[in-house]
């Protein structure tokens, strides 16, 4: 897959996983496993991404005697959602033209 849109695709899966409720590093990994491969080692560099455009915010809050960081996704994290799946819609359109033809191609009705 590329590498930029993978990158997309993660702060995009992020964001959703935030948008049904603040969380913490460690379990922003451990959900996003269902999804795709995202270790803790990728998953902060994300988080400090989405921090920095405004997309997520942080705070902590105590956790059995530690400070545990909390992530939440802001407005503009929500407006990024709305975005990518107006996006996304469209390109299925193009996606799914892709596989028709591909398809057709595939059966021996491709024209000349």
């Amino acid at each position: 897959m590329d590498i930029q849109l993978k990158r997309g695709l993660t702060d995009v899966a992020v964001l959703a996983m935030l948008s049904k409720g603040d969380s913490y590093g460690y379990q922003l990994a451990k959900d996003a496993g269902r999804l795709m491969p995202m270790s803790e080692s990728t998953l902060y560099p994300v988080l400090k991404r989405l921090t920095g455009s405004g997309k997520a915010e942080t705070y902590t809050s105590e956790f059995n005697g530690r400070l545990r960081h909390y992530y939440r996704i802001t407005q503009k994290g929500r407006e990024q959602l709305t975005d990518f799946v107006k996006e996304w819609e469209e390109l299925g359109k193009v996606y799914d033209l892709v596989v028709q033809i591909t398809k057709e191609d595939n059966e021996g009705g491709q024209s000349k």
